[in-house]
């Protein structure tokens, strides 16, 4: 698939520098850019549900506990 990207010539410059400064093709550093954008929205949207799921209910377990109630051994 191309996609095509409209920047000014400093943004284009500063790209292909950055680029170039970490052995990556220009496409492949935006591809990277984009895809750990979309993996740190979705870590935070993550962390978000689990603090409110820890609010509601605050009990925690070791990782003995979790392992004996995953195994039906309560």
């Amino acid at each position: 698939m191309i996609i095509s990207l409209r920047i000014s010539d400093e943004d284009a410059a500063l790209f292909r520098k950055y680029a170039e400064l970490n052995g990556v093709s220009l496409s492949e550093m935006i591809r990277q850019s984009v895809i750990s954008r979309i993996e740190k929205e979705y870590d935070m949207e993550t962390y978000r549900e689990a603090l409110s799921q820890y609010k509601e209910n605050d009990e925690t377990l070791t990782l003995e506990e979790t392992e004996r109630r995953l195994n039906g051994k309560n």
